[in-house]
């Protein structure tokens, strides 16, 4: 049976005070190494879907410099820097996201938070991802992070919304380790980032 919101709610504060406060440090470095090599904003914000799809303030550092036409800076390819492409590959851009758990908009361990322009393109079943709180890290995550294939991702995404528990969150803590030391999974099969999610194809003749 799935943990009830309560019990998870309490797993994730008292993992993610302790871990905001002891990294403190480590995200002082990194802001101050954001700002010389990329600029300002530090922080990333961008609207993303929580429970239920209700939007949220997504943070994380920034890995990207602005889009530039004129500099020949419009793909995400062309913007994501050396340093940036560190970041991510580190999973240290993710470190504010802290405060968004602290906050109650995600969890630790749930579906990544994609995109508001998706909302509208999952099934009914791949929308049920949306039935708990968005996570730092998931089964999706330690299944291949952003090489998984969307129809598998979802599958695992909707797999967790109806099994998790705090056993499982810890062990999915726990493999969250090994992929993000050997850096798997950074980049998807035709994005630096994550391929984009088109949705299911419409039959032919349908609406």
């Amino acid at each position: 049976m799935p943990t009830s919101a309560v019990a998870k709610r309490a797993f994730d504060l008292a993992l993610a005070v302790p871990a905001l406060i002891l990294t403190a440090p480590l995200q002082a470095v990194v802001a101050v190494a954001v700002r010389r090599r990329l600029g300002s904003p530090v922080l990333f914000r961008q609207t993303r879907p929580g429970l239920h799809g209700r939007p949220f303030q997504m943070l994380k550092f920034r890995s990207m410099l602005d889009e530039d036409p004129s500099r020949g800076l419009v793909t995400d390819a062309e913007r994501l820097t050396p340093f940036g492409a560190k970041l991510r590959a580190t999973s240290l851009d993710e470190l504010p996201a802290l405060w968004n758990i602290v906050r109650g908009d995600m969890s630790l361990v749930g579906p990544r938070p994609l995109l508001m322009s998706y909302l509208n393109r999952y099934s009914p079943e791949q929308a049920r991802r949306h039935h708990v709180k968005p996570g730092l890290t998931g089964l999706a995550q330690v299944s291949g992070r952003n090489a998984v294939k969307w129809d598998e991702r979802l599958r695992l995404d909707v797999h967790y919304v109806d099994h998790h528990s705090i056993r499982g969150d810890l062990q999915l803590i726990w493999r969250t380790v090994r992929p993000v030391l050997a850096r798997d999974g950074v980049t998807g099969s035709e994005s630096v980032t994550m391929n984009e999610f088109a949705g299911k194809p419409c039959l032919e003749g349908a609406p």
